[in-house]
């Protein structure tokens, strides 16, 4: 090695600080979940009706629909934090796959029960637009929480992790709103909360490139 190439090698490595590795992705996601599960815990506790809740808890069907909603979350939170890191295959992303299909079933095996609410003044349309307000609202601000806990990573493929994001951070919203709905869901209702869902997907899609990859 001649001395020219040396001073090279000491000129580019001055000043260079150790980069400190990041955690496995189980854990920050575990992390990030336990930050959520605290900040979820307080609004239950502190402005949800319980006692309505553990009424309408007793429907096994209804068991079902939080267990796929709660899970959906958790996975595609995880698959998003495995994708972040580039030796991860795609495949990751079918992680959050069989509890979304039990979510859709149990939620629309309600709707098969319920698909009309009746009023005073006859058929309603339901509480379906403030719940899609509701996701989109805590959707939106878990979205950016996690993107920041993701960029560390810096993901190659940042689509993906995005998508795997939004769908999680969408499915956390919609099972805290369980925690404020008074009823099954209706056809309409549960319509309008896939469209919440998706549209949290398709924002933080869009968002992907700039929000996990600046510096």
């Amino acid at each position: 090695m001649t001395y020219e190439t040396e001073s090279l090698i000491a000129h580019l490595a001055e000043g260079l600080q150790p980069v400190r590795p990041l955690a496995p992705p189980w854990l920050r996601a575990s992390l990030w979940l336990g930050v959520v599960a605290l900040l979820g815990a307080g609004v239950v506790f502190g402005f949800s009706d319980l006692s309505m809740f553990v009424r309408r808890i007793h429907d096994p069907k209804l068991a079902l629909e939080l267990t796929g909603t709660l899970l959906t979350g958790i996975l595609a939170v995880i698959a998003a934090f495995e994708l972040s890191l580039p030796d991860r295959p795609i495949t990751w992303s079918l992680l959050p796959a069989p509890s979304f299909v039990l979510w859709l079933g149990s939620s629309g095996y309600s709707c098969w029960r319920h698909w009309l609410v009746r009023g005073p003044n006859g058929i309603e349309i339901g509480e379906g637009p403030d719940c899609f307000l509701w996701i989109v609202a805590f959707g939106v601000p878990l979205a950016i929480a996690l993107f920041l806990a993701l960029r560390r990573s810096h993901p190659l493929s940042p689509g993906p992790v995005a998508a795997m994001a939004g769908l999680g951070v969408a499915s956390l919203a919609a099972f805290l709103l369980q925690f404020f709905h008074p009823f099954d869901v209706t056809f309409i209702d549960l319509g309008l909360h896939l469209a919440a869902v998706a549209t949290v997907v398709v924002l933080a899609r869009a968002a992907a490139r700039p929000g996990l990859n600046s510096f």
